[in-house]
């Protein structure tokens, strides 16, 4: 059915300006000032969007899904996540592949992809987690990128013995990656640190949430993203650190980039609102916010926020990963160190952006579609297909109303797992309308769409 978005503002990375947008089959196909309703096809549906924003569909990098972690596994399907993104304006997701250093990539491959295809009704794609780096896994990984166009790969420098990658298979990895033209999306910490010190707090009888920060402190994080720069300078490979926390981290990875490295750096929506004292709640309810890297002192959101509006940093994601508190984080009630990491957040993402970036001046309009849709577009090989509104580009529109207040609550979520991290949170501003691919998925924060209709998406490799 033909779709006409009318009297939007329409803001992108870029641009800010009034117009009406059409879209016929799954892209769009006009954008001009006044386009009049009567001449267009009778079954065409109008959105009014007078007053309200006219978002590219936003797109987020860090997803964890389908995720075997710690002798569990997350609570969410494509189902449930999907109707959460989309409740939340996201439009796009990209998944982390995790497999561990025993299974054959392209099984994994298949597996993730299995869970997705019947259940997604946002389009999708993968990053590759590389845990193992022999010749059969090296086939394997040109066979994933080349047939079935997952351009980027995963690295962990953490979790020692599960999916930590040793510096030798992490050099020809990178050197791999950059033959490719794929980039390499790295977890920056130190393995061997993190081991050594949770051992001792834990002899300590230090067993709390509250211990699981100074078990891999801010300088912990600051030498991974060392360590990753130095072999991607080596190896001229394209490197991103995800879900970077604090300054340290970030001064590390703009001092590479200054050297000429090529180095992209991640923040994530807990730790752009939330502070070290959260996973300090009394008794054991700061397991509810214990994710990797953890939670910082409070100076380091500002610096974060900082980083964004002066482009040092280039997208926020989530790194959604779903444990219930009641059952799965609870296995870690006797040591910190077996709480399964995350905190859920790709329904709440794009809201929390606003309220407390834009809202309080930390960021324009411009910088947050950049940040939470272009800039992602545009490292992982989806621009302009995604992340744009442009006449060809893909109908993925959110038309968002920045005025509306509404309370986060684990009621409201659509996310299965059994609490909100932001329970009770008020904020300003939600998605009134939801497109993909020019179909409505989400209205007023309700799923309204189809189960199954996302796609994968195959990207070229951009990085090379």
């Amino acid at each position: 059915m033909p779709l006409l978005i009318k009297g939007g503002r329409i803001i992108t990375a870029t641009d800010d300006y009034t117009a009406d947008v059409y879209c016929e089959g799954e892209t769009i196909s006009r954008i001009e000032t006044d386009i009049t309703p009567s001449v267009l096809p009778a079954e065409t549906e109008v959105i009014d969007a007078v007053g309200k924003y006219v978002f590219p569909g936003f797109i987020d990098p860090h997803v964890h899904i389908h995720l075997p972690f710690m002798g569990t596994n997350a609570k969410d399907d494509y189902e449930s996540a999907s109707k959460a993104a989309l409740a939340g304006g996201t439009t796009t997701l990209i998944e982390m592949i995790c497999p561990g250093p025993d299974d054959e990539p392209l099984v994994a491959f298949n597996e993730w992809n299995d869970k997705a295809s019947p259940l997604a009704a946002v389009d999708y794609t993968f990053h590759m987690s590389v845990v193992r780096f022999d010749e059969r896994a090296r086939e394997q990984f040109r066979q994933i990128v080349n047939e079935h166009g997952i351009a980027s790969f995963k690295v962990f420098l953490a979790y020692k013995g599960a999916l930590e990658l040793g510096d030798a298979d992490l050099f020809a990895m990178l050197e791999f990656a950059k033959e490719l033209g794929v980039i390499t999306t790295a977890h920056c910490e130190n393995a061997e640190a993190i081991d050594a010190m949770q051992r001792r707090l834990i002899a300590q009888g230090k067993t709390g949430p509250e211990f699981h920060e100074p078990s891999r402190p801010v300088g912990v994080e600051a030498s991974g993203v060392n360590h990753l720069a130095s072999f991607a300078e080596l190896t001229g490979a394209h490197v991103y650190a995800v879900h970077t926390s604090c300054a340290d981290a970030l001064r590390a990875a703009v001092d590479a980039r200054i050297r000429g490295v090529n180095i992209w750096v991640e923040a994530v929506a807990p730790h752009l609102v939330l502070d070290e004292t959260y996973a300090q709640k009394p008794g054991f309810e700061g397991a509810k916010y214990v994710m990797s890297p953890p939670l910082r002192n409070k100076s380091n959101l500002d610096v974060l926020w900082n980083g964004l509006r002066a482009g040092y940093i280039s997208t926020i994601g989530t790194d959604h990963a779903p444990f219930d508190f009641g059952t799965q984080k609870s296995m870690g009630r006797d040591a910190f160190t077996k709480i399964p990491n995350g905190i859920p957040s790709v329904q709440e993402r794009v809201d929390l952006v606003h309220t407390f970036g834009v809202i309080t001046g930390k960021i324009d309009l411009n910088t947050m579609v950049s940040a939470c849709s272009t800039n992602a577009a545009r490292l992982f090989g989806l621009y302009p297909r995604k992340g744009a509104v442009k006449v060809g580009s893909d109908a993925d529109l959110v038309v968002y109303d920045p005025s509306c207040e509404h309370t986060l609550s684990v009621e409201s979520s659509y996310s299965k797992v059994d609490y909100n991290a932001f329970e009770g949170w008020k904020v300003t501003g939600r998605a009134s309308a939801v497109t993909v691919r020019g179909e409505i998925q989400a209205r007023d924060g309700e799923f309204v769409g189809t189960i199954g209709r996302g796609r994968l998406l195959k990207r070229p490799p951009t990085h090379g």
